[in-house]
């Protein structure tokens, strides 16, 4: 899908219509840039002949959702049940509850099926598979699961070569609710470097689905979902024999963890935090900014990797990146921006009341700090819209 649906054009909710004229700092979205990212991921998936399931989390945002999504109704994966009854609202109807299911989130799902919506939950666990087979029979509803596989010891999830656990599941399940399938998702593959060793981490997370959807099958339980999902994996995977949908979320944005991973260039990230410059510390090198931790989040993911991106990478209006300039550390409200330890570069000139933008080190965590995105295009300093987004649980 090469071209962008129709954006709807009005001003954010403070009037402002530019972005010198908004109140910082806020979180902006390039549009552009986005659905660049939608529609290289779905040309990928399209040649390995599987569909999209887009993860919800990053975006939490039904106008950014409409966009990913194959349709209005979906399909779609979420990570919280407030996220499932958002989307629901919007009128998305095929839905994974991606986190294994605690029993007494049964009724909340319940209460989604009998408005129409089929949401399916995942389990790894006998004690899980039991609760859902009893509410299920209790409701006179056929609750659909999928079996979570642990395919690289990242988290949680049933071992694929378990036959004697899953099988012990599928029967649980099969006394009156629905074995869907079986998920994994390659966590291991976020501190994977490199195209040969991400490569190998997709084709890790396809054969242990692919094993565990046999073993099912074996035992005479249909399997008619095969689910994988990250981004570093959706976008290395070469085969994806027996697979039947894709999950991953952070693409649409990307971020500064993304592209220490190699899955992306810094050009790509479509989300920044606007902030505004509020003083100096010139003996210090620094130049202090209104975006400190509640506006950036405290992730320092990158700190783990090749290059060290502080609190965020520091651009102009425009989203190009300054030499080496990042957010080098940050109080509550205060950004500290200065040059990377070792830069031969030099401190843009940057006035009081100058704005910057940050690109930041994870997308999910940053926008979690904001209630709603100003969305531009490319180099545009025009807000076209503002989309609004939602957390809880």
């Amino acid at each position: 899908m090469d071209k962008e649906p129709f954006i709807e054009q009005r001003a954010s909710a403070t009037g402002a219509s530019k972005l010198g004229e908004l109140a910082t700092p806020c979180l902006i979205l390039d549009a552009e840039r986005m659905q660049r990212n939608i529609a290289r991921l779905r040309t990928r998936l399209d040649h390995l002949g599987v569909s999209l399931r887009p993860h919800l989390k990053t975006t939490k945002c039904v106008e950014v959702a409409r966009r990913v999504m194959a349709s209005p109704a979906g399909p779609a994966t979420v990570s919280t049940l407030q996220e499932a009854s958002r989307f629901a609202e919007a009128g998305v109807r095929d839905i994974l509850y991606a986190v294994g299911i605690a029993p007494a989130k049964l009724a909340r799902v319940l209460e989604l099926r009998a408005q129409g919506v089929d949401i399916a939950v995942i389990l790894d666990t006998a004690e899980q598979a039991q609760a859902v087979a009893d509410a299920s029979r209790n409701a006179g509803v056929r609750i659909p699961a999928l079996i979570e596989i642990d395919c690289d010891g990242h988290r949680s999830g049933a071992a694929p070569t378990d036959r004697d656990r899953l099988i012990d599941i599928g029967r649980r399940l099969a006394d009156g609710a629905e074995l869907r399938g079986v998920m994994t998702h390659a966590g291991a593959s976020y501190a994977a470097r490199g195209s040969d060793a991400l490569r190998q981490c997709a084709e890790v997370e396809r054969r242990s689905v692919v094993e565990a959807a046999a073993v099912l099958r074996e035992a005479g339980f249909a399997c008619p979902v095969v689910s994988v999902g990250s981004t570093p994996t959706a976008h290395n995977a070469v085969d994806l024999t027996g697979v039947t949908e894709v999950r991953a979320g952070v693409f649409v944005f990307f971020d500064l963890f993304m592209a220490g991973v190699g899955v992306c260039r810094i050009e790509d990230i479509a989300l920044s935090v606007l902030a505004t410059v509020i003083g100096h510390q010139r003996d210090k090198g620094w130049i202090l900014v209104d975006a400190g931790w509640m506006a950036m989040s405290q992730d320092r993911g990158t700190s783990k990797q090749d290059v060290n991106h502080g609190y965020g990478v520091v651009c102009d209006m425009a989203g190009n990146p300054y030499a080496d300039l990042i957010v080098a550390d940050a109080n509550q409200e205060h950004g500290i921006i200065a040059l990377r330890p070792g830069s031969n570069d030099k401190l843009p000139d940057l006035a009081i009341g100058d704005r910057v933008r940050i690109l930041p080190n994870h997308a999910c965590a940053t926008g979690a700090q904001h209630g709603s995105y100003h969305v531009v295009r490319g180099a545009s300093d025009i807000v076209e819209a503002e989309w609004h987004r939602f957390g809880g649980w």
